[in-house]
């Protein structure tokens, strides 16, 4: 009885195993010299719900990059690398989501090596005494850049004290630049209007969606959100929690972290919610915003009083 339970145990185990999806990245060559190029190729054997982020090099440089190709349920791109310093440099594991999991390929060892010149045959030549060129455009083209620049700066200066001056009774009009909350409900109600998901535009919903809350908090925390990636993002706001910079909540950094999810396998695996779930993320997305601000810089006066 107790040999039949471990039978079962070790099949069930097996059979999960299997079900795990395997992601592999494989190189056509080991050894380079400066300057040539080779192949990566990242594969997964899943085609639903896959995120391949942008590839991570240290020492390497990627030349081109094919679309993500689907061949029988399973998912392939390529890169064309190459190196320009001579040494030997690590591709470092590529982190891949399969159905919201993490999953990581090995890391790939790639040598580059300097092409040798041998000195011993390079023919040698006598030093021919300087000969005078006869003159070009180039000779005198830096008298025509000076008295370019010369004309530009005499144009300026007629432009600022004569012309500048007969329109300073005109009217300016002026713009003043909305605080990061109020600017960021104007344009969630502005995207409110657009009724993008409701024309079954639901990547450009979301990514606007995820724009503005990214903008808001670049703006309110001084940080560049919208250049970072979504971990890059979260693991910044729970440094700045860590550090009591910023007043939220653990419930508000959840929110942040399920929308910009939800955005990437929308953008990145077509992912396709429900309406019900469209509209949640658009309530949680007013949520973030009303919720996440800097903490008040407490001046020395007000703690001695």
């Amino acid at each position: 009885m107790k040999k039949q339970i471990l039978y079962i145990l070790f099949f069930i185990s097996a059979i999960s195993f299997a079900q795990k999806p395997m992601v592999k990245a494989e190189i056509d060559t080991t050894n380079i010299r400066i300057g040539e190029q080779f192949n990566l190729k990242i594969s997964v054997d899943e085609s639903q719900n896959v995120i391949i982020p942008k590839l991570k090099l240290k020492g390497l440089e990627v030349v081109d990059s094919t679309k993500v190709d689907t061949i029988k349920n399973s998912l392939t791109i390529k890169y064309i690398l190459t190196g320009f310093d001579s040494g030997a440099f690590y591709i470092p594991q590529q982190q891949i989501f399969v159905k919201n999991q993490a999953f990581l390929t090995d890391s790939l060892l790639v040598n580059v090596a300097t092409v040798a010149i041998d000195t011993t045959k390079v023919k040698k030549f006598p030093i021919k005494s300087i000969k005078a060129e006869p003159y070009v455009f180039d000779d005198f083209k830096i008298y025509l850049y000076i008295l370019i620049a010369a004309l530009a700066i005499i144009g300026f200066w007629i432009y600022w004290f004569v012309i500048r001056k007969r329109k300073e009774q005109e009217e300016t009009p002026t713009y003043r630049t909305l605080p990061p909350y109020e600017e960021a409900i104007y344009r969630l109600n502005e995207l409110d209007e657009k009724l993008l998901w409701q024309n079954n535009k639901v990547k450009e919903y979301y990514s606007e969606l995820t724009e503005i809350v990214r903008g808001y908090i670049e703006r309110e925390l001084k940080v560049p959100a919208l250049e970072k990636t979504t971990d890059e993002v979260l693991d910044m706001l729970k440094d700045f929690k860590d550090a009591e910079t910023i007043q939220t909540s653990e419930e508000t950094i959840k929110k942040l972290k399920d929308l910009l999810r939800e955005a990437d396998l929308v953008k990145f695996a077509k992912s396709k919610p429900l309406a019900l779930e469209i509209e949640e993320d658009r309530k949680d997305a007013q949520d973030i915003v009303s919720n996440l601000k800097p903490k008040p810089i407490i001046e020395e006066n007000d703690e001695l009083e």
